[in-house]
């Protein structure tokens, strides 16, 4: 008899590797403690085969359950419109940081769609639910940081307005992405900005923690801090 996805993620589970991440993941109490690199293995697998079958039907009881579902979205072979479809089914199954950012940097289709997947984001990055906005804001610094696309994701960044703290380190995050891939035009933004003096700060705090900005422009960075 063939396990079930259940069975299989059972079978995986690594105690010490439960108590870690439950300790990072705030109030998910659900986890089973199977490492990333073991639970993509799973989603490959799926994605060979029924995988439509498999995400109409799939469980949600664990934490494991729904990341593996959002990474199946990102390893599967199917037109964009239709991926599309399930991603939006997915998207208010997140309720935490780690599934948010683990499936988003898997959806790599987004790389040869970037118009349509565009349009796609623009009402989760103008929701009023936390993890929505993450999602958004996270695909923006996964997929958006380029040339082209610049001036369209400091805007959009600047047209947050959320007081969620997962909300906000996105977007900081997000920033100094911007700022590492293409200082010039991020440092405009930087010094006008609609950004509340939170998320303005700890922007400045990731530029300044990254290798790839040298120590004379962390100066720099460091004395634009608001009081």
């Amino acid at each position: 008899m063939e396990t079930t996805i259940r069975e299989q993620l059972l079978e995986l589970v690594d105690e010490k590797y439960q108590k870690f991440s439950s300790a990072l993941i705030p109030n998910t109490n659900n986890i089973l403690g199977v490492r990333l690199p073991e639970l993509r293995k799973v989603a490959k697998s799926i994605a060979k085969g029924d995988w439509r079958s498999y995400l109409e039907h799939a469980e949600t009881e664990y934490f494991e359950e729904i990341m593996v579902q959002g990474m199946v979205i990102g390893y599967v072979k199917a037109d964009i419109k239709e991926i599309l479809l399930y991603v939006a089914a997915f998207v208010p199954k997140i309720d935490n940081w780690s599934v948010c950012d683990s499936v988003s940097i898997g959806l790599k289709f987004t790389k040869k769609n970037m118009k349509q997947v565009w349009d796609f984001l623009q009402p989760y990055l103008a929701s009023d639910k936390e993890y929505e906005i993450r999602f958004g804001v996270v695909m923006l610094l996964n997929y958006y940081i380029d040339e082209e696309y610049i001036s369209l994701v400091l805007q959009t960044l600047d047209n947050i307005n959320h007081e969620g703290y997962y909300v906000k380190m996105a977007v900081a995050w997000a920033i100094s992405i911007c700022y590492i891939k293409l200082p010039q035009p991020t440092m405009i933004y930087l010094t006008s900005n609609s950004l509340d003096d939170f998320t303005y700060n700890k922007s400045l705090q990731k530029i300044t923690e990254s290798f790839r900005v040298d120590q004379d422009t962390k100066q720099i960075i460091r004395s634009m801090k608001r009081k």
